[in-house]
């Protein structure tokens, strides 16, 4: 049993200082097996676009359409159905999703037309979107101070993992039974979660103490029993929170948080742009500027394997540095490697080496900014705000590429095409120098541990 804790000391302050038990690690570790099969789902039209396309005869632009129905239907699910968690509860939003999800990857299997696959890939998207901005919430809620940035980062190194295992098994699949069967797997994984997740997946504290749903004190204290800490004669008065979620869209732009809420959509929208520009037109860009079409997918490869590490390497760091400084180091640091990416291919043990780093940091701005959002809302609208700013994220995912075919078509070069990212990724670190990185905390008192 942990060492008893003063009657006055808050709850979050118990969470944020106290060693992380194995419940508190066992309830990221789900969070991230979520991220590893949203990660596997989300490639998956990437993978199979090609078996696809030849299946039905699709041109380039039907083939577009098709990859970009998940990215919309995952924008819509953090947009509007993520934030049903600040009003329903963490777990049973990503149960349902989960759900959501599972099913429109097996429905997918069996789509007879592509307009059929392409509303599939929404609804699955509008799943997986949902999944994403509960499950960050829920790692940042169950970690301590010292290892929240690792925590939320490990979801992001989860999610790397799973596309790039998705890749590899979709390879296998598609040349014994066909792409339906990488959609049907998929979506059976995604299926059997769901008890894994309901056994194990606790709901958050901090959603318990704000909305009081049936069996709060009883369920509270379970878990701090769990937890080896004291337990809570009774719960105090309910902080201020919104009465619904429509309220929790307004709280958003409210006089203390609309500085925040402003910056946070501003990074998200350009760190998301730049991500996806560099992980969809590298290898392209790369045969552009003279390598092979081998050495372009190699390139691009390296990407994907840094961005394992570099999610990891974040959050190890934030667990000494403050994470806002590591995010904005992230960020120059990417913008340097970019600069010089281009300029690197005269020698291509040079060029893989810097495309692997790109990938490490690239993937670690997205991390950072995942792991900082929750930090800055309060638990009555945190859903809400971690949901809208991924889905403006989606729309800056969704526009980069083609806008930046758009500049290639009007003659702009590789070289110019990274630079102007990489000034983009200066800027945005600029702009997260502004940023008020504390949110109020409600105290709770905590009786010692018998």
């Amino acid at each position: 049993m942990d060492e008893p804790v003063t009657a006055t000391r808050s709850l979050r302050e118990l969470l944020d200082h106290k060693p992380m038990p194995r419940f508190q690690w066992g309830a990221v570790a789900v969070c991230v097996l979520l991220n590893m099969l949203d990660g596997f789902d989300v490639v998956v039209m990437a993978f199979t676009g090609k078996s696809v396309s030849a299946y039905w005869g699709l041109n380039g632009a039907q083939l577009g359409m098709l990859l970009s129905a998940g990215l919309i239907g995952m924008g819509a699910g953090s947009m509007f159905v993520a934030p049903w968690a600040d009003r329903l509860g963490r777990r049973p939003v990503v149960l349902s999703c989960l759900a959501i999800a599972g099913a429109g990857m097996v429905l997918s299997a069996a789509s007879q037309s592509a307009l059929q696959l392409g509303a599939l890939r929404a609804v699955t998207g509008l799943g997986i979107g949902g999944i994403l901005a509960t499950s960050n919430v829920i790692s940042a809620e169950y970690a301590s101070a010292r290892w929240r940035g690792l925590a939320v980062s490990l979801n992001s190194t989860g999610y790397a993992l799973g596309a790039t295992l998705g890749g590899l098994l979709t390879a296998v699949l598609i040349g014994e039974f066909g792409w339906r069967s990488v959609f049907l797997v998929g979506g059976v994984a995604t299926l059997l979660s769901i008890p894994l997740v309901w056994w194990r997946l606790p709901e958050s504290l901090d959603f318990l103490l704000v909305r009081r749903p049936k069996r709060a004190l009883e369920r509270v204290n379970a878990m701090l029993d769990r937890m080896g800490h004291g337990t809570l004669t009774e719960l105090p008065p309910p902080p201020s929170a919104p009465k619904g979620v429509g309220a929790g869209y307004r709280e958003l732009l409210t006089a203390k948080l609309r500085r925040n809420t402003l910056l946070l959509w501003v990074a998200f929208f350009c760190i998301m742009a730049g991500f996806y520009f560099v992980t969809s037109w590298t290898p392209t860009l790369l045969v552009e500027a003279g390598l092979s079409a081998t050495a372009g997918i190699t390139g691009g490869t390296l990407l994907n394997v840094g961005g394992m590490f570099g999610a990891a390497l974040l959050g190890l760091l934030a667990a000494r540095f403050a994470l806002r400084n590591v995010l904005v180091g992230y960020l120059v640091v990417a913008a340097v490697l970019l600069a010089v990416f281009i300029a690197s291919i005269s020698s291509l043990a040079l060029a893989f080496t810097v495309a692997a780093l790109i990938g490490v940091v690239v993937n670690g701005c997205v991390a950072g900014l995942y792991a900082i959002t929750p930090t800055i809302y309060e638990p009555g609208i945190r859903t809400t705000g971690v949901g809208t700013g991924l889905a403006i994220g989606r729309a800056g995912a969704v526009l980069a590429p083609s806008i930046a075919g758009s500049l290639l078509d009007a003659g702009w070069t590789p070289e110019r095409l990274y630079l102007v990212n990489g000034t983009v990724f200066v800027a945005t670190a600029a702009l997260l120098l502004l940023l008020r990185t504390s949110a109020p905390r409600e105290r709770v008192a905590v009786q010692p541990a018998s």
